[in-house]
């Protein structure tokens, strides 16, 4: 359990102490905002517990006396504080009603590059690969996809939402914090170290011209696989597919051409995953 000094009773919403959750639904002043504080925002048991499992140092903890409870002896050895409060004063702090009772905060951890992640991966890994995925829940849903479904990292190709923004960190139910991402500054053309690191580079699309997934993905079981996913809409730009190795599409039934983005991505993801157990 968390050292009893650092459990900090709290009855003023206006307390400073809390000013790393002030605002969280705020246009302007959000604490997580880059621009501002910048912090990471973990909201809920489950994805606090996932936090603290992460590289993301907590400074603080914002929750109920029975959220409290919940965490229990995963906050032990935690020295953040964890201010205890009754749920109107944390809706007052937060600007809404917070139904999942306990919120942590960090400071952003120093971004991970693209070299260093790969150095780290397997001979059979797979990653994913963005590009223009800018809505915060699809690209939340798809970092619990990839973790779900053994993809080993995430690379950020250009026009990608901020996976650490609260509601990407929420949906993914915390796995943004977890599964390694970094982002590739210089778009399109570092794909080439992927490549070079012995990735085989698969697009996804929606062309019927394409071979189906499934067919792709035979042979790869012992290699390393790159799975390419673009916007919502739009998909990969044509620059970006042509430095892929291979487009690939999933079959849909007549009357629809494809699938949204994190479903589409969960289902690369599991064709893959089934690819190496077999």
């Amino acid at each position: 359990m968390i050292a009893a000094g650092h459990v900090v009773d709290i009855a003023d919403p206006a307390d400073p102490r809390l000013d790393d959750f002030r605002d969280l639904n705020s246009v302007d002043r959000r604490p997580d905002l880059p621009s501002g504080k910048g912090l990471v925002i973990a909201e809920g048991v489950l994805v606090v517990q996932r936090m603290l499992a992460s590289r993301f140092t907590p400074r603080a903890l914002l929750g109920t006396e029975r959220r409290l409870a919940e965490l229990g002896s995963d906050l032990d050895g935690v020295s953040a504080p964890y201010y205890r409060v009754e749920a109107d004063v944390m809706a007052e702090v937060v600007g809404f009603h917070l139904n999942r009772g306990v919120l942590a905060s960090a400071s952003r951890a120093t971004e991970l590059t693209v070299p260093r992640i790969l150095d780290g991966l397997g001979e059979s890994a797979t990653v994913a690969v963005l590009e223009g995925v800018n809505d915060h829940e699809n690209l939340g849903s798809i970092f619990r996809n990839a973790a779900g479904l053994g993809v080993d990292a995430v690379i950020f190709g250009s026009g990608c939402a901020d996976p650490l923004y609260r509601r990407a960190v929420r949906v993914s139910m915390g796995h943004a914090l977890l599964v390694p991402f970094a982002r590739a500054p210089d778009w399109p053309a570092d794909l080439n170290m992927l490549r070079d690191a012995g990735f085989r580079l698969l697009a996804m699309t929606p062309d019927p011209a394409a071979p189906c997934l499934s067919e792709a993905m035979a042979g790869l079981s012992g290699g390393r696989v790159a799975v390419l996913v673009g916007a919502e809409g739009p998909g990969l730009q044509e620059h970006t597919m042509r430095a892929s190795d291979v487009r690939v599409r999933i079959p849909m039934a007549r009357g629809t051409d494809s699938l949204n983005v994190a479903t589409a991505a969960a289902l690369a993801f599991y064709e893959r995953d089934r690819s190496r157990r077999d």
